[in-house]
């Protein structure tokens, strides 16, 4: 078992990404439940990893295949509820190009990442359409799909106001 302090939590989250930039696959799958999802944004072309292994792969490929090297920039840990969000950049040097987002870790009692939830900093699409994770189901987790009723006052309201 892992420490699952705020500390320990972060160390966590900091081993996997040196374990990134190694290109380590076995050590990025020793900081994942064997089952761990790495949820990406709908649309991204390498869609979703699941399975350690799967992440593993994923990240060695990205070194391979981009030269890819991942900083953590900005850290936030919730160690009671076993949570942490990171802001990261992820630089592409065979693109001459990098990206930077955030992702939302959950972990599970044993202190190994259970989830990752991408989130990518990017200019509007083009076509209108939602931007959410591929093959995440906000549904089910309690995320609201329709948009909830606000009040606005006059002029800046969506709806007809109701007559009173």
């Amino acid at each position: 078992m892992r420490d699952t302090t705020a500390a320990g939590l972060e160390a966590t989250i900091r081993e996997y990404f040196d374990a990134c930039n190694a290109a380590d696959a076995a050590a990025i799958s020793a900081c994942f439940e064997r089952e761990g999802v790495h949820y990406f944004p709908a649309g991204a072309p390498q869609g979703t990893f699941t399975g350690a292994d799967l992440i593993a792969a994923g990240w060695v490929r990205a070194v391979q295949n981009l030269g890819s090297i991942w900083t953590i920039d900005r850290v936030i840990v919730d160690a009671p509820r076993l949570e942490a969000v990171i802001e990261w950049t992820h630089f592409k040097p065979k693109q001459g190009v990098y990206l930077r987002g955030d992702e939302w870790y959950i972990f599970s009692k044993a202190g190994l990442i259970r989830e990752i939830r991408a989130y990518y900093a990017c200019p509007p699409a083009g076509e209108i359409r939602n931007h959410e994770l591929g093959n995440f189901d906000y549904a089910s987790r309690g995320y609201p799909t329709p948009p909830p009723s606000v009040k606005r006052s006059a002029g800046n309201s969506p709806r007809p106001r109701p007559s009173c």
